[in-house]
């Protein structure tokens, strides 16, 4: 009697984590006043309550709810201020393709691990093509990279190769997605 319990108990844990996954892979409803928020939020995080409510016609609880709601179902992950990287002398921009020696689930997982800890890297993308990685990478210049490519990216193991692309000019550069 004592194993049924503790089998029906493990049963009713697994279920509820199953429908846990499934609830939070349901995509959210985004009816036309939430898209238009979600806009106005992109461009400045910033508006009061008070003001979002005066550019959508709604009451500021409403507003204030609306926010909440997207909040908890993860539409807005968190909110964030974007810095001047001129201002902070970290404006060098480079674009680094990383190729790893093989394809194995203990290479990526090791070399994820290690760029993770990496401060120079604001962004990697695990992509299809020639190779395995793009890093998006900030410096205050072309030695500052050298020392970032020698003393910490090429001392993470099973790379195989790297290729550096180095950005001219920023034509366009935003973390909008339009609704």
């Amino acid at each position: 009697l004592h194993r049924v319990d503790r089998r029906q108990r493990q049963m009713c844990i697994r279920d509820s984590k199953k429908r846990q996954r499934v609830k939070k892979s349901i995509l959210m409803k985004l009816d036309g006043t939430d898209k238009k928020l979600i806009n106005l939020l992109q461009n400045d995080s910033k508006q009061t309550s008070k003001q979002l409510s005066l550019q959508l016609n709604l009451s500021v609880t409403a507003v204030y709810e609306r926010i909440k709601k997207l909040e908890k179902e993860g539409v807005i992950k968190k909110y964030i201020a974007i810095i001047d990287k001129e201002k902070i002398n970290k404006s060098f921009l480079i674009f680094c393709h990383v190729k790893l020696l093989q394809h194995s689930k203990e290479f990526l997982s090791n070399f994820e691990k290690e760029i993770l800890k990496l401060a120079e890297v604001s962004e990697c993308f695990h992509v299809s093509g020639d190779y395995d990685y793009i890093l998006k990478i900030h410096t205050s210049d072309m030695k500052e990279y050298r020392e970032f490519m020698v003393t910490k990216l090429t001392t993470i193991k099973h790379i195989g190769s790297t290729h550096s692309t180095f950005s001219i000019e920023e034509v366009k550069n935003t973390t909008e997605i339009k609704l």
